[in-house]
C-alpha cells in the first residue's frame, strides 16, 4: 500500500475563493486584524498549503471606527521614510485616523501577512472602506465569524 501526502494543485486553489464581509465598529484592531490575516491566509481551511494562496476575500466595513485599547490613540506613531536625509515622517494613529483610517486596519493586516510575492498576492483580497457602503454587493459577502 502506497502512502502519499496530499498536496493541493492549482485547480483545486481556484475553487471555492468565499467573501466575507466584517464590521470593524467597536472591535479591537489587532484582534481584528489578526482573524482578517489567518482568513486571508486560507489558515481557516483545513486544506491550508503554506506555499499557495488558498485565502478568501475580506470586506472590512466602518474602518473609521475600530477600536485601539490604552494610550496608543496618542502615544502609537507610524513611520515612513522617503530615502532622503531628513526624510522620516512620523503620524500619530489619532493623524492617520482623520485623513486615512483605512490604513490602520491596512497596517496591521499587512504586518501579520509573509513579506514576499505570496503575501502581496493574499493582501490585494483586502477591502477596505470608511463608512458602511462598500462596492462588492455582487459578490454576497457573509459575515466572517469573529471569536469572542
Amino acid at each position: 500500500m502506497e502512502r502519499r501526502t496530499w498536496s493541493p494543485k492549482q485547480a483545486d486553489l481556484e475553487t471555492g475563493k468565499r467573501w466575507y464581509l466584517v464590521d470593524a465598529e467597536g472591535k479591537t484592531l489587532g484582534r481584528l486584524a489578526s482573524v482578517i490575516a489567518a482568513t486571508l491566509r486560507g489558515k481557516t481551511k483545513p486544506t491550508y498549503s503554506p506555499h499557495a494562496d488558498m485565502g478568501d476575500y475580506v470586506v472590512v466595513i466602518n474602518a473609521e471606527k475600530v477600536a485601539l485599547t490604552g494610550n496608543k490613540e496618542t502615544d502609537k506613531y507610524y513611520y515612513r521614510h522617503s530615502g532622503y536625509p531628513g526624510g522620516l515622517r512620523r503620524r500619530s494613529v489619532r493623524e492617520v485616523r482623520m485623513k486615512h483610517p483605512e490604513r490602520l486596519i491596512e497596517s496591521a493586516v499587512r504586518g501579520m501577512l509573509p513579506g514576499n510575492v505570496l503575501g502581496e498576492k493574499q493582501f490585494r483580497k483586502l477591502k477596505v472602506y470608511v463608512g458602511p457602503n462598500h462596492p462588492h454587493r455582487t459578490q454576497q459577502p457573509e459575515a466572517l465569524p469573529l471569536e469572542a
